[in-house]
C-alpha cells in the first residue's frame, strides 16, 4: 500500500492545460498511479503537478554528438518515476531538491540556455512532466527557440505519453536497463520494465528512425540507446544490445557506459558495492562490435567518479530567472 503525500493548498500557477487533462488521474508513466497530482497528491515520482527543476546548466558530459564543444543545455527535473536503488542523481530523483517554476519561466529557461550557446535543450528525467514539457517547448518555440529538444529518460515510458510528444522531441536519449524482470523488480521495483522499455524504444524509433547530424557531427534528430553496465551484469548487457540491434541495427546509436558508481545501500545490495571491471566492460563492447554495431559510443578511462555527478547544490542558470 503506497502512501500519498497530499498538500491541501497548492499554487497551480505553473500548471498548463495539458497537465490538467493528464494529471487529474496521472498515467504519464507505466506506474499508472492515477493520483490527482493537480490537487496536490504525489505519486511514485514524488511530485505533484507543479514544475520543479533542480538544476539548469551547460553540460559537457553527454555523448559527443550531444554535448559538442559548447555543452548541452540540460534541465534536470526533480523527482523520478523509476527510482533505481543505485541512482547517481539521488539528490534530485527522490524529489528532495528543486525550484518551482511557472510554465513561462521554464520556457524562458530554454531560451536562456540557447542564449548561452547550448547545442540543444536536454530534458533530464522528464517523464512525469511530459505534459509540461510539451506545452513549455511550444511556448518557447513561439518566442524564438530553435534548438533540438533531447528527451533524456530512463526508458520506462508509456507509448501514449511518447506519442503526445511527437513533433516536440527531436532526439530520444534513452536508457535500456534490464532484460531481466527479476533484477528490474529488485533494483527499480518495475517488474514490467523490459516490456515497457521495448515498446517505448519502438515508438521512439518510429518517430525518429533516421539519424540526422549537421556538418559538425552534432545530432539533430535520432535515437541514442544507453546501457549502463552494472557489476556482474555482462550477460544482461549483451541481451539489451542484442535485443535492440536485432530490431533496429545501426538505425540508432548505442552508448555503452562503464561509469557505474556504487550508490545503493551496501547492507541491502552487497552485489552492487563495487565498480565495473575493465574486463567486464571490454566483454560488452566486444560483443557489440561482433554483432555489427557501427554507430556507437564507449567510455574510456576512470569515468566512475564523483565528478560525473552534477553538483545540485549549485543550481546553475536557475539564478538568472
Amino acid at each position: 500500500m503506497r502512501e500519498l503525500e497530499v498538500e491541501k493548498e497548492l499554487d497551480m500557477e505553473g500548471v498548463g492545460k495539458e497537465d490538467e487533462d493528464w494529471l487529474t488521474s496521472c498515467r504519464l508513466c507505466p506506474r499508472n498511479c492515477r493520483v490527482a497530482r493537480g490537487a496536490g497528491e504525489k505519486g511514485i515520482c514524488r511530485c505533484d503537478a507543479r514544475i520543479r527543476v533542480a538544476r539548469a546548466s551547460l553540460h559537457l558530459w553527454e555523448e559527443p554528438c550531444i554535448s559538442g564543444e559548447r555543452g548541452s543545455g540540460t534541465v534536470f527535473f526533480s523527482g523520478c518515476s523509476l527510482g533505481c536503488v543505485y541512482c547517481q542523481n539521488q539528490a534530485i530523483s527522490r524529489g528532495d531538491v528543486g525550484r518551482t517554476l511557472t510554465m513561462e519561466e521554464l520556457a524562458r529557461l530554454y531560451l536562456i540556455l540557447q542564449e548561452q550557446g547550448a547545442e540543444n535543450i536536454n530534458l533530464v528525467t522528464p517523464t512525469h512532466y511530459a505534459a509540461s514539457v510539451r506545452e513549455s517547448v511550444e511556448l518557447a518555440r513561439k518566442q524564438g527557440l530553435v534548438l533540438p529538444i533531447v528527451y533524456n529518460c530512463g526508458g520506462y515510458e508509456r507509448v501514449d505519453t511518447l506519442r503526445m510528444l511527437e513533433g516536440i522531441v527531436d532526439i530520444y536519449l534513452t536508457d535500456f536497463k534490464y532484460m531481466d524482470e527479476v533484477r528490474a523488480l529488485r533494483y527499480s521495483q518495475a517488474l514490467d520494465y523490459p516490456q515497457a522499455a521495448r515498446a517505448a524504444l519502438a515508438e521512439m524509433v518510429r518517430q525518429q528512425g533516421k539519424l540526422v547530424f549537421d556538418q559538425r557531427g552534432m545530432m539533430k534528430k535520432g535515437v541514442i540507446l544507453r546501457h549502463l553496465l552494472l557489476p556482474g551484469w555482462v550477460e544482461n548487457g549483451r541481451q539489451v544490445v542484442q535485443e535492440a540491434f536485432s530490431r533496429y541495427g545501426n538505425q540508432i546509436c548505442y552508448s555503452l557506459m562503464n561509469q557505474f558508481t556504487p550508490m545503493a545501500s551496501p547492507e541491502k545490495y552487497l552485489e552492487l558495492n563495487r565498480r565495473v571491471t575493465k574486463r567486464e566492460y571490454e566483454a560488452l563492447v566486444n560483443y557489440a562490435l561482433e554483432l555489427g554495431v557501427e554507430n556507437g559510443f564507449i567510455q574510456e578511462g576512470e569515468t566512475a567518479q564523483e565528478s560525473f555527478i552534477p553538483d545540485f547544490e549549485d543550481q546553475g542558470l536557475l539564478g538568472l530567472l
